[in-house]
């Protein structure tokens, strides 16, 4: 496996108030260390010093040094950060699956901090915040001139405390304001639910650490009410996580030994096959939670729902069971985030996220700027128009599809075969009022609805207008 596998990889984009996935760094004692360039740095000493001596304001040395990395990793492309120490801190946290802040996962667009989607069950989903908000101003101060990590501090805060965000949406004459008060956030990874008799319903909202032993939990419970004819694993607005969540969350469903993704980057350690095996989905040597499950669950049918909140673990989980025809994909092409972030530990408690591989479905499609494409596009009525969502493909400095080089944008996906309902008029205000998929398989789930339908044989329906 060597040290690639040790390390353990990130699968989320930076996230503002919400969890995202731990590695360790793998490339810090390479034995070869490429050149110095000598005159840039010579160049970049000026350039301290000039700012040491005549700035305006005194500025210590740490603070300069700290700006100059982050400036340095950040505009690799929208995935790199610089951690300092509470950021380092709050990323080793969310990866069990409890936190502090809003509950939003974010990018940065133009100096403005972009939502890329909402956590279910938290202040930032229940305030009606959508994938796509711009914002823009954090209680008084202004976002344009923060970084990313300035503008996620200033999100979190201690529980019951409130703030106040400017947001501006497309489709809005103005901004909205929206207040919200900040709580621990403990997001329940896996859910599930009997939706009609022989039917089971799984979702799945983040991949943590307990990712896969919350899943075997829930199928066992669920084929303890009796056995069943179809399996829905809902990944919708699933933003990723944990590597190995993916590859343990894809051999509950698939037979042993089955290559599930590979990475491919510069280095060695980089190039990888990840496989249906326990030594690549257990983070440690304890027991194996699928090794009691239903033999029953690799051959039920079964359905996976995504959309364009579906990003990284989602569409690996997606990609693999598309690849292999265990499961009909059906929704909306997902999010396109197909690259490997992994985080290296820097001194002072500090890290450096940083990109350093392409995810690959098992037949090689890389998923980067492109995403997976569903056997059955069915769009939901609620969502409204969804062709100008955020994707990868819309952020900055995004890598290109490698397979792809003279297509780096998103292929646009195929018609819906359904062209849904137009959204009702909503007044001011509503929004915020009636977040989508409140309740767990909810009878009103109109793409849940057709996965059923398909399920049992029967004809995906037209929504009425």
């Amino acid at each position: 496996m060597g040290n690639w596998k040790k390390a353990g990889l990130i699968c989320a984009g930076f996230v503002g108030g919400a969890a995202v996935s731990l590695a360790v760094t793998v490339f810090a004692d390479k034995d070869v260390r490429t050149g110095l360039p000598i005159e840039d740095l010579r160049t970049f000493a000026e350039v301290f010093n000039a700012i040491k001596q005549g700035y305006v304001e005194p500025v210590d040395d740490k603070t300069l040094i700290s700006n100059a990395i982050s400036g340095m990793v950040s505009n690799l492309d929208p995935h790199s950060a610089y951690l300092d120490a509470d950021a380092f801190k709050e990323l080793q946290v969310g990866t069990q699956g409890e936190f502090g802040g809003l509950g939003i996962e974010v990018g940065m667009e133009d100096g403005l901090v972009k939502v890329v989607s909402p956590i279910e069950d938290t202040p930032a989903y229940r305030a009606g915040i959508k994938s796509g908000d711009l914002i823009y101003k954090l209680d008084d101060t202004l976002v344009k001139g923060l970084t990313l990590s300035d503008a996620v501090k200033r999100m979190r805060g201690k529980p019951k405390t409130p703030i106040k965000l400017g947001i501006l949406r497309k489709g809005e004459s103005k901004p909205l304001e929206l207040t919200l008060l900040r709580e621990v956030i403990k997001v329940q990874s896996v859910k599930s639910k009997l939706v009609e008799p022989g039917f089971g319903y799984l979702r799945i909202t983040s991949f943590q650490e307990n990712t896969v032993a919350s899943l075997a939990k829930h199928i066992g419970d669920l084929y303890k009410q009796g056995p069943l004819k179809g399996i829905v694993l809902d990944l919708r607005n699933d933003p990723g996580g944990l590597l190995n969540g993916a590859v343990g969350v894809s051999a509950a469903f698939l037979p042993p030994k089955t290559l599930v993704t590979s990475t491919d980057g510069r280095t060695e350690d980089a190039k990888h096959k990840f496989f249906t095996t326990p030594e690549d989905y257990l983070r440690s040597t304890g027991e194996d939670p699928l090794r009691g499950l239903p033999e029953e669950v690799r051959k039920t049918p079964m359905v996976v729902l995504v959309n364009g909140g579906s990003a990284s673990a989602s569409e690996i989980v997606a990609g693999a069971l598309q690849d292999h025809k265990r499961a009909v994909i059906l929704g909306t092409q997902t999010f396109g985030k197909g690259s490997v972030q992994t985080v290296m530990p820097l001194p002072g408690n500090t890290a450096i996220k940083l990109t350093t591989a392409r995810y690959y479905t098992p037949s090689g499609r890389s998923i980067q700027a492109k995403g997976i494409v569903p056997d059955i596009v069915v769009e939901d009525p609620a969502a409204g128009d969804t062709s100008q969502n955020l994707r990868e493909a819309n952020l900055e400095r995004h890598l290109i599809n490698d397979k792809d080089k003279d297509a780096p944008q998103a292929k646009e996906a195929p018609k819906a075969q359904n062209k849904a309902a137009p959204a009702k008029p909503k007044n001011e205000g509503d929004d915020a009022a009636e977040p989508p998929l409140r309740e767990l398989a909810s009878k009103n789930d109109y793409v849940l609805n057709q996965a059923l339908n398909l399920l049992k044989g029967l004809q995906i329906l037209q929504p009425r207008p």
